[in-house]
C-alpha cells in the first residue's frame, strides 16, 4: 500500500487535533496509559498478595496468572467499546448505549461503587503500608497506638487530600507516584533476578511443593480476593470523554496498561514465592504471619533492610496513585450519570473557573470515606471491590456483544476478532467467579446486595422520572439509541383526507426516522351493509385513492411510509386493534372539528383503551413542518405528558432546530414565592426536555386563555397536554377549541400512555 505524503498526514493529525480541541479532549496516549498503570500496577498486589498466598500457596502466581487471562479478555472488550463510544463514564456510558435507562442506572450504580470502593481499598492499603513504615522507623515493638484507628485516620486523610488535589485541576496529580513507583519496582525486579542466579533449580522448585495448600477452591478464592489488583484498565474508558485520538489511543492504553501490570507482578510473584522465604519456612506460614507487609518481608530476605524499604515505598507510592485514579474514575462516573438524571443535577455541574466537577468528587470522596469507617480491613475490602467489579464487568462483555450485534457507534472503532468469542468467554469468567466469590465471601455478597437494593430505592423514589424524561429528550437528538437499544417502533398514521397525509407523515418521521422505526398510513374501510361477489365496495375504491395519493404526496416529499388497509365495523376500534397487533410505540392523528361530539366520544374511547401514546394534529390550511422555527408551550409545572413531550421536542430540535418557549401562567393575585416555585419546576423541565434549546416566561395573568392566544400569534406550533376523558366523555376544553378557532397556529395535542 502506498503511504500518504507527509503533508497529508500532517493536514490529517492537524483535523484531528482540532477536532479534539472543540470536544475538549486533553489527554494524550502517555496520560492514558498513566491512568491505568497508576491504578493497577502495585496496590493491589502489595496490598492482597499475603491473602492469596494465605489462601492458595505458592499457587497464588496461577490465580494471579488466571486473573490476567480474564482481564485481559475484558480489556480487549472495554477497547472495542470504549473507541465505539469515547465519552466519559466507562461501564455505565456503554450501557445507557444498548440498555434501558432503568438498567443503565443500576450498571452506573454498580459501577460508581466498585470504584469508591477501590479508593477506600487503597486508602486503607497507604495507612497500613505507613503504619508499617513508622513501626520500622523506630526500636522495639510497636506502640500501640499504631493500631487499627491509625490505619483509618490516614486512609482518610489520604482521601482528603486527593479530593482536594481532584477539585484543583482536571488532572488532579498522581503522575510523580506512578513514575516513582515503576522505577521502585524495576529496581526490585532487576535485584531479585540477579540474586536469583545463586539459586538452584531444586530449591526453586521445593518453594512450589505443595503448590496448592487448599487445592481448587483456594486457588478460586486466591482469585476472587485478588482480582481487583488487576483493574484500573477500565478507568481509562471512564475518562474515554477526555483521550486524544480516542480510535487509536484508547485502545493501546487500556490494554497496554494491564500488560505492564502484568509484566510486574508476574516476576515479583515469582520472585518472592522462591527467594522470599527462610530455610524451612514455607510462604503460606510468612503469609498468614503478616499478609499486609509480606512482600515487604519477602523481598527484605533476598535484597536485605534496602529491599524491605523499596517494597514499602512503592507500596505507599501506589496505594496513593490507586487512590488517585480511582476517585478520579468514580467522579466522572458520577458526573455522567448525573448529566442523564440519573442521580442529583448537582452532581453534573462544573467549577466555574476551574472546570472541574467538584460536586462529584466531593460525593465519591465522601461515600469512600464512610466505607472506610464500616469495613474492618483491606482482605474484606478487597473481596467486596473485587465482588462488584467482576459483576460490572460481566455486564461490559454482555453490553459489547448487543452492541456489536445492533450496529453503532464511531465508524473507525477497534473491531475484535472471533466476535462473540472474546466477550461471551470473558463474561462466563467473570460471573462465574462473582457468583463463586459471592457464596465464599458473605460479606462481599452481603455488601453488593444492599448497594443494589440502596440504589434501586433512591432511583424509584427520586431519579427515574426525570431521568425518563431526559433519556426520550436523547433518544430523540440521537435516533442511533432507539436502534442501538434494539427498539424498531411504529408509528400508525390513520388517514381519511389525502391533503393532510403529507404534514403527518412528516411529523410520524419526526417522531420515528425511517432508519430507526417505520410509518405505517391506515385506511380503515368501514363494512358494507351488502355487496356483489366480484365487484368491490366503492369505499375499498376510495381506500386505494386516499392511500394513493398519500403515498404520493409522501414519495414527492422523499418520505417513505408504508401503507395498509382494513375493513371493520368500527373504525376507531380498528385503529386500536391495528396499533395494539403492530404493537406501535404511537398513534397520530389528524383532526379538523374539534366540536363534532361523535368523533370526540370516540376518541375518547380510544385514549382510554389505547396503550400508546396518542399524538392530535390540528392545523390549519398550509401549514406545512418544515416552516417551524418557534414552538410555544405552555405548561403548568406538571411532568404527566413529559416524557412523550421531550420525544417531540427533542425530534423538532434534531430535524428543524426549532426555538421552544415554556410558558407559565399564575394569577395575578399570586405571591411571589407560588411564581418562583413556578419558574424554578418549568426550568428544571426545560433542562430535560429541550436544555439547549429552550427559554421560559412566567406570566401573570387572570385571563389564561387570552394570554395563550396572544403568546401563541409569534410561534407556528403550539403543544398542548390532552387531559384524560371526563366522565362524559369531554377530552378537549375550552383552551383546545380556543387555540384551534382563534389562532393560525398549529396545535399539537398529546396523550403520554400510562
Amino acid at each position: 500500500m502506498t503511504e500518504p505524503p507527509a503533508s497529508q498526514e500532517t493536514a490529517a493529525d492537524r483535523r484531528g487535533s482540532l477536532r479534539d480541541q472543540a470536544e475538549g479532549r486533553t489527554l494524550g496516549p502517555i496520560a492514558a496509559t498513566g491512568i491505568g498503570v497508576g491504578a493497577i500496577v502495585g496496590g493491589g498486589i502489595l496490598a492482597l498478595a499475603g491473602v492469596a498466598f494465605a489462601t492458595t500457596g505458592p499457587g497464588a502466581i496461577l490465580a494471579f496468572t488466571a486473573n490476567g487471562l480474564i482481564a485481559l479478555l475484558t480489556a480487549l472488550t472495554f477497547a472495542e467499546l470504549a473507541t465505539a463510544f469515547p465519552a466519559n463514564g466507562g461501564t455505565y456510558t456503554f450501557a445507557k448505549k444498548v440498555l434501558s435507562v432503568e438498567a443503565a442506572f443500576l450498571v452506573g450504580w454498580v459501577v460508581w461503587f466498585a470504584s469508591i470502593v477501590a479508593a477506600a481499598l487503597y486508602a486503607l492499603g497507604f495507612g497500613s503500608f505507613a503504619r508499617i513504615l513508622v513501626a520500622a522507623l523506630g526500636s522495639g515493638p510497636p506502640p500501640a497506638w499504631l493500631g487499627g484507628s491509625f490505619d483509618t485516620t490516614l486512609a482518610l486523610a489520604a482521601t482528603a487530600f486527593y479530593a482536594w488535589s481532584l477539585t484543583r485541576s482536571s488532572g488532579g496529580g498522581g503522575q510523580w507516584e506512578t513514575g516513582g513507583k515503576m522505577v521502585v519496582f524495576g529496581l526490585i525486579l532487576v535485584a531479585g533476578f540477579w540474586s536469583l542466579r545463586h539459586q538452584s533449580f531444586s530449591a526453586i522448585t521445593e518453594s512450589y511443593t505443595p503448590l496448592f495448600s487448599a487445592g481448587a477452591p483456594g486457588l478460586l478464592l486466591a482469585m476472587g480476593y485478588t482480582f481487583i489488583a488487576l483493574q484500573g484498565f477500565d478507568l481509562i474508558a471512564a475518562v474515554g470523554g477526555e483521550v486524544r485520538s480516542p480510535a487509536r489511543n484508547l485502545p493501546r492504553a487500556i490494554v497496554g496498561s494491564l500488560l505492564i501490570a502484568l509484566l510486574v507482578y508476574l516476576p515479583l510473584l515469582f520472585l518472592v514465592t522462591t527467594l522470599g522465604t527462610a530455610p524451612g519456612q514455607s510462604i503460606v506460614e510468612l503469609a498468614r504471619q503478616d499478609p499486609e507487609a509480606l512482600v515487604a518481608i519477602a523481598v527484605e530476605s533476598f535484597l536485605g533492610r534496602i529491599g524491605f524499604w523499596l517494597v514499602v515505598a512503592a507500596a505507599l507510592l501506589s496505594m496513593l496513585s490507586a487512590l488517585q485514579a480511582n476517585l478520579l474514575a468514580s467522579s466522572r462516573i458520577a458526573l455522567a450519570m448525573a448529566a442523564d438524571r440519573n442521580l442529583s443535577a448537582r452532581l453534573g455541574t462544573l467549577h466555574p473557573t476551574r472546570r472541574t466537577p467538584a460536586a462529584a468528587i466531593l460525593a465519591s470522596s465522601g461515600l469512600a470515606m464512610l466505607i472506610l469507617l464500616i469495613l474492618p480491613d483491606v482482605a474484606v475490602a478487597g473481596a467486596v471491590a473485587s465482588l462488584i467489579f467482576l459483576l460490572s464487568f460481566t455486564l461490559a462483555h454482555w453490553t459489547a456483544i448487543l452492541a456489536r450485534k445492533r450496529g453503532g457507534g464511531r465508524r473507525d472503532a477497534l473491531r475484535l476478532p472471533l466476535f462473540p468469542l472474546i466477550p461471551v468467554l470473558g463474561g462466563l469468567a467473570c460471573l462465574g467467579l462473582a457468583i463463586f466469590q459471592g457464596l465464599a465471601v458473605p460479606a462481599a455478597g452481603g455488601v453488593a446486595v444492599v448497594w443494589l437494593v440502596l440504589g434501586a430505592g433512591l432511583n424509584y423514589a427520586f431519579f427515574s422520572r426525570r431521568a425518563r424524561v431526559a433519556d426520550a429528550a436523547a433518544e430523540a437528538l440521537d435516533p442511533q439509541l432507539i436502534r442501538l437499544r434494539g427498539r424498531a417502533p411504529t408509528v400508525l398514521v390513520p388517514i381519511a383526507n389525502p391533503a393532510s397525509a403529507e404534514s403527518l407523515v412528516r411529523l410520524a418521521n419526526a417522531l420515528t426516522p425511517p432508519e430507526v422505526g417505520k410509518v405505517l398510513l391506515l385506511y380503515v374501510v368501514k363494512t358494507p351493509e351488502s355487496w356483489q361477489p366480484g365487484t368491490p365496495p366503492k369505499q375499498l375504491l376510495y381506500a386505494q385513492q386516499v392511500l394513493g395519493e398519500a403515498l404520493t404526496a409522501s414519495f414527492a416529499s422523499e418520505l417513505e411510509p408504508q401503507a395498509l388497509t382494513t375493513i371493520a365495523p368500527e373504525p376507531w376500534h380498528e385503529i386500536d386493534r391495528v396499533a395494539k397487533h403492530y404493537q406501535c410505540e404511537s398513534i397520530l392523528l389528524g383532526l379538523g372539528d374539534l366540536d363534532d361530539r361523535g368523533t370526540a366520544g370516540k376518541l375518547s374511547e380510544l385514549l382510554r383503551e389505547a396503550r400508546n401514546d396518542v399524538v392530535i394534529l390540528r392545523a390549519p390550511a398550509g401549514w406545512h413542518l418544515q416552516d417551524v422555527r418557534r414552538v410555544l408551550v405552555p405548561i403548568g409545572g406538571r411532568r404527566d405528558q413529559s416524557n412523550l413531550r421531550a420525544r417531540l421536542l427533542g425530534s423538532l430540535c434534531r430535524t428543524h432546530g426549532v426555538e421552544v418557549h415554556y410558558l407559565g401562567i399564575v394569577s395575578e393575585s399570586a405571591s411571589d414565592s407560588d411564581a418562583a416555585r413556578l419558574e424554578r419546576d418549568i426550568r428544571l423541565q426545560a433542562d430535560d426536555e429541550a436544555a439547549n434549546h429552550s427559554s421560559i416566561d412566567i406570566v401573570r395573568s387572570n385571563d389564561v386563555t387570552g394570554t395563550l392566544l396572544e403568546r401563541a400569534a409569534g410561534a407556528e406550533l403550539v403543544i398542548l397536554g390532552l387531559r384524560s376523558p371526563g366522565p362524559d366523555g369531554t377530552i378537549f376544553g375550552e383552551i383546545p377549541h380556543r387555540m384551534a378557532r382563534d389562532t393560525g397556529s398549529a396545535v399539537l395535542m398529546i396523550r403520554q400512555r400510562g
